[in-house]
């Protein structure tokens, strides 16, 4: 463990796996607050929707 955990922080590849880790975690959390937005949005759009249909 304590050998992997040095290759890790040392080396070019456990460095360029570290930042790899990191984009795709930030990818993630973009991907998830992009589509609640849009989710939100929607809702937002049918309730409006429903709510003219319902005069």
């Amino acid at each position: 463990m304590n050998i992997a955990v040095q290759d890790l922080f040392t080396t070019d590849i456990g460095l360029l796996s570290l930042v790899t880790i990191g984009v795709v975690i930030g990818i993630a959390s973009y991907m998830v607050v992009f589509v609640r937005r849009h989710i939100a949005e929607d809702e937002a759009a049918q309730r409006q929707q429903q709510d003219k249909l319902a005069r």
